[in-house]
């Protein structure tokens, strides 16, 4: 077992988030695609295989929400009433390895690398430390080179420490022992009568235990204590997610202006042009997601999206041309073009099909979703409905302006339904009359 597995890693997740005024518990807000805490866990599990989330607040849904995306994770809920405070949160946490890093649940952008510096450290404590202009917000840290004298949180500080800007950024590796030592000495005796978790690097100075500073970029250990903040992480998420993905080969036109969530995957040659919106678990092949196109959950191999268009989720698409604002939904179309204004949904198309203008798959009728099935070579003229179910047979041609309902088109036919144009003379003048 390497040195990282070897580290136990505490995530602490209980806290209410009163600054995000939101119903939602603040570590199960989104970024890119998922919840604050997935991120954390991810990058943890790159480097240890004992990692306990401590929840309280909405605590039953946390946790029902992290399990399903993960396995194999450890759950302490804290006595928030009794043991407040990020101190109070270890008082019921057993680690399995010597060495314990304590991150917060608000920190998602701390990646696997920025972890592990915190591996090579032996001090009997490490705490992580950035300097900022302006500190307004986080604990103070006292500094004898790199050795730490103490901490103070913002609430408890004289104007003296207010003017320190080296900064606690939150996260620390302990030694087991340190833990299991000072954790029962813990005092809520403060202005907020909570037990601090920094108030262990008072306690292990006073026994002459090693408390060193790892500095560390404000990037990667920023906490997420607002929706500006949300924001601003997500910015830095999805410029990872785009600088991964334009490495490994796929073009993109101003990516700044692109929006990519965690489980989008693109394989071979693929183009994105400004604006797109690609979310959920899409697979993009060898494909061309042109300007101001959404596309949700969905499989895209060998063809070309948009501008404009929108795929919303369990579409496939192979070989296949969607225009500007053509909708598919729930739909998987093979070799089909579909160049404009059309709504395609829960339909199967097959290949060499054509879709005119305006077309439109009627597949609700108020109550419940119906399927059309439209096989190969089949021209559909613009303006079209194909009021579901129906089944369209191979080499069918449909008239312009032609409704079909529930039934089958049987292979060869022309469907048309519209009425014979009727005219009558003299109308537009009589119409505009200045008689009247």
């Amino acid at each position: 077992m390497n040195n990282e597995a070897k580290t136990s890693i505490v995530i602490l997740a209980a806290g209410k988030g009163s600054r995000m005024k939101s119903s939602t518990a603040k570590v199960l807000h989104e970024i890119c695609g998922k919840p604050m805490l997935y991120h954390i866990i991810k990058e943890a599990q790159k480097v240890s295989d004992d990692i306990t989330v401590v929840i309280a607040h909405q605590k039953e849904k946390v946790k029902e929400v992290l399990q399903t995306l993960f396995e194999n994770l450890n759950f302490v809920e804290q006595d928030t009433e009794n043991f407040p405070g990020t101190g109070g949160a270890l008082k019921n946490y057993t680690p399995k390895y010597e060495k314990v890093l304590v991150l917060n649940g608000d920190m998602p952008l701390v990646t696997a690398e920025a972890m592990k510096r915190f591996f090579d450290e032996t001090s009997d404590i490490v705490m992580s430390i950035f300097d900022l202009e302006n500190p307004d917000g986080y604990g103070r840290v006292v500094l004898d080179e790199n050795e730490v004298c103490y901490i103070v949180e913002q609430k408890d500080a004289s104007e003296k420490e207010l003017c320190v800007t080296t900064v606690n950024a939150g996260v620390y590796a302990f030694k087991k022992e340190v833990l299991e030592r000072f954790i029962p000495k813990l005092s809520n005796d403060n202005a907020q009568k909570e037990y601090y978790l920094t108030d262990l690097v008072e306690m292990a100075k006073k026994e002459n235990l090693s408390v060193s500073a790892l500095l560390v970029d404000e990037e990667h250990f920023k906490g997420v204590n607002s929706k500006k903040d949300l924001s601003h992480a997500e910015e830095i998420m999805c410029e990872r997610i785009r600088n991964e993905w334009m490495a490994q080969g796929v073009i993109m036109h101003l990516p700044q202006t692109i929006y990519i969530e965690t489980d989008v995957v693109f394989e071979g040659e693929c183009i994105v042009e400004q604006g797109c919106r690609i979310t959920g678990k899409t697979v993009i092949k060898n494909s061309h997601i042109k300007a101001h196109s959404v596309i949700e959950e969905s499989i895209v191999e060998e063809s070309d999206v948009g501008p404009l268009a929108h795929l919303r989720p369990k579409s496939v698409l192979k070989h296949t041309h969607i225009g500007n604002f053509v909708e598919v939904k729930k739909s998987t179309l093979k070799g089909v073009k579909a160049g404009h204004l059309s709504y395609l949904g829960d339909s199967e198309i097959d290949e060499g099909t054509n879709i005119g203008a305006g077309t439109i798959t009627c597949n609700y009728d108020g109550k419940n979703k119906y399927k059309t099935k439209i096989g190969k070579n089949v021209f559909i003229g613009s303006d079209s409905q194909l009021v579901a179910p129906v089944t369209v047979e191979d080499n069918v041609m449909i008239a312009a302006g032609t409704t079909v309902t529930s039934g089958t088109l049987k292979s060869g036919v022309l469907a048309i339904s519209r009425q014979k144009l009727r005219t009558i003379e003299g109308f537009f003048h009589k119409f505009f009359s200045k008689e009247d």
